[in-house]
């Protein structure tokens, strides 16, 4: 139990404060940074914080579900989805970082928070956290939906980046749905989104 601890621990240093790397291609790395104006790339930077900052809580909602998950066919579909969040994590900060940004410094609160909420969710049995993962997921393509929408149009580069990060999204919700997760009541979906609009109004600013 000691050594898992100081596993966890050392997974939660390195979404926090190293830099993560992708097996994948970056999804832009072929593509020319675009010229944008100060007001195009100060939305663009804010979008791709707030899309970092959810990446960050990602890895703290699976690291905790995996940790209390009892079947270990769950427990190896939150440990991929994971491993596929960790490219996203490299890929919106290399975003921010070429957009001229840093991360969010609300990142740590998030963390914290969110390894909570994963916790919960694994404790109240698989097909809870599946359910909670699922949900979860459907939600965050929603939200990249909507920065699709309002994206400078000549930022292709971030562009792709979202793309790629919706469709792995919604491919871990349907695993997730796969696995025997079940409808959240309509209570805490709405408390779910509530929180998303509280993470993503501070990090899109700091």
């Amino acid at each position: 139990m000691f050594d898992q601890l100081i596993i966890e621990f050392d997974k939660g240093l390195r979404t926090l404060f190293a830099s993560s790397h992708s097996a994948r291609p970056h999804p832009d790395q072929d593509m020319e940074q675009p010229e944008l104006d100060e007001a195009a790339t100060r939305h663009a930077l804010g979008l791709m914080r707030v899309n970092h900052c959810g990446e960050v809580c990602a890895q703290a909602l699976y690291q905790g579900q995996a940790l209390t998950a009892r079947d270990p066919v769950a427990r190896d579909a939150l440990k991929q989805a994971a491993f596929e969040e960790v490219e996203h994590l490299a890929w919106t900060e290399r975003r921010i970082r070429e957009l001229g940004g840093r991360p969010s410094v609300f990142n740590p609160l998030w963390y914290g928070g969110s390894l909570a909420i994963g916790i919960g969710a694994g404790l109240l049995g698989d097909k809870w956290n599946l359910g909670f993962l699922e949900e979860t997921e459907h939600q965050v393509a929603a939200h990249l939906d909507g920065h699709l929408k309002t994206l400078p149009e000549g930022d292709g580069k971030s562009r792709a980046i979202v793309e790629r990060m919706r469709d792995d999204e919604q491919r871990h919700a349907a695993m997730a749905h796969e696995h025997g997760a079940a409808p959240l009541p309509l209570p805490v979906r709405g408390l779910m989104k509530l929180s998303a609009r509280l993470m993503t109004t501070a990090s899109y600013r700091a």
